[in-house]
């Protein structure tokens, strides 16, 4: 492909709308971290900075090299994939909870973040190479023994939510791939008794969270955030309190403000204005995903595609759906916003793969 031709098939609106998250996004950590203490937090503008710069280079570099070419290597994508999990079994550095989710190699890395991007890869190119044959339920089955390995590995970790977000993944990747209803309903039903079959697993502080969703306890400490994530949101009004003079951040009444709860952070300084607005920036970047999968000039980046949308949009909705008590608190980040130098930078890479899709779809819109 020429360059002029690269160029005039990038899907400039998608990058903008991307920009625009995460520039706000560091905006809004910045005033959610106003006046820390902890070198860990007060270094979190700063790392989101360097994160965020990076990551438009990414997208940039993704762009430029051919999707399929990653398709080519998959198998030793996949590989890398499984040996940076075994990794964190081994090497992991304990965050809260006791839970062991990051490498610590110089910086603390996420593997698990690494990994989705990575599932999506894979598991369209395994898709895309059978796919004459998705209507055999051997093909589907060993489709979900690809996407279970990995996901048990972070079960283990323990992170429920993102393994949640690996069986949506492979849900999104497999419906788009034109699998029969029955197997679908079948596979992903089964993958619903199975999470329901390891909750008492779970560490008791995810089972408390799930518990406290389902008959809360508005004197447990265990609702003290979702508590506080609803006074922020309600009285931030339709305009909210105005930026770094929101009453709930600067007297600091909401804890991890800067990574899960950061949409009440938005509602309360910003009110229903911001929040609309954010939507509205999300469902910029989730079309303009969508466009290209329906444009690409193959299945395998048709799938890449869909399963980048399928892990932005069900991420944001869980984020915000916790932050408004519609959903149990899970772990997972606002993406492009919330506070997190690995998912930001994965999230990116992500973007970029869509755009190496546009930029090689089968027409040129003119």
């Amino acid at each position: 492909m020429d360059q002029f031709s690269f160029w005039r098939r990038f899907d400039y609106v998608l990058f903008a709308a991307t920009v625009a998250l995460v520039v706000f996004g560091i905006l809004m950590i910045d005033s959610a971290t106003q006046d820390a203490i902890d070198d860990d937090i007060i270094s979190r503008v700063p790392d989101q900075i360097r994160f965020a710069l990076i990551g438009f280079a990414v997208v940039m570099v993704v762009a430029a090299i051919d999707y399929r070419l990653l398709g080519g290597i998959s198998g030793w994508i996949y590989a890398a994939m499984i040996i940076l999990l075994l990794l964190v079994q081994v090497f992991g550095v304990e965050g809260a909870g006791g839970a062991k989710r990051w490498l610590n190699v110089g910086i603390r890395l996420q593997p698990s973040e690494i990994g989705k991007i990575m599932m999506i890869i894979t598991l369209s190119q395994y898709l895309a190479e059978r796919y004459l044959a998705l209507d055999k339920l051997s093909t589907v089955l060993r489709s979900m023994l690809h996407m279970a390995a990995p996901a048990a590995l972070i079960f283990m970790q323990p992170d429920l939510g993102t393994t949640i977000v690996f069986l949506v993944i492979w849900a999104v990747i497999v419906w788009s791939a034109g699998l029969r209803l029955r197997h679908f309903a079948l596979f992903l039903s089964a993958g619903l008794i199975i999470l329901v079959a390891v909750f008492p697993l779970l560490p008791p502080y995810q089972r408390l969270r799930v518990e406290t969703f389902l008959a809360p306890d508005t004197e447990s400490d265990a609702y003290y955030n979702i508590n506080q994530a609803l006074i922020s949101i309600g009285s931030g009004g339709v305009l909210g309190k105005g930026y770094y003079v929101g009453s709930q951040n600067t007297g600091r009444f909401l804890r991890v403000r800067h990574t899960d709860f950061i949409f009440s952070v938005i509602a309360h300084e910003f009110g229903m204005v911001g929040g609309v607005a954010l939507l509205g920036m999300f469902a910029v970047v989730l079309t303009r995903i969508l466009k290209g999968a329906r444009e690409a000039s193959d299945p395998l980046g048709s799938m890449i595609c869909y399963g980048v949308a399928a892990m932005i949009f069900f991420q944001a909705t869980v984020s915000i759906g916790m932050n408004l008590n519609l959903l149990p608190v899970t772990g997972l980040t606002l993406p492009f916003v919330s506070s997190g130098g690995t998912s930001l930078l994965f999230t990116m890479v992500g973007i970029g793969l869509v755009q190496s899709v546009i930029v090689r779809r089968r027409r040129l819109n003119i």
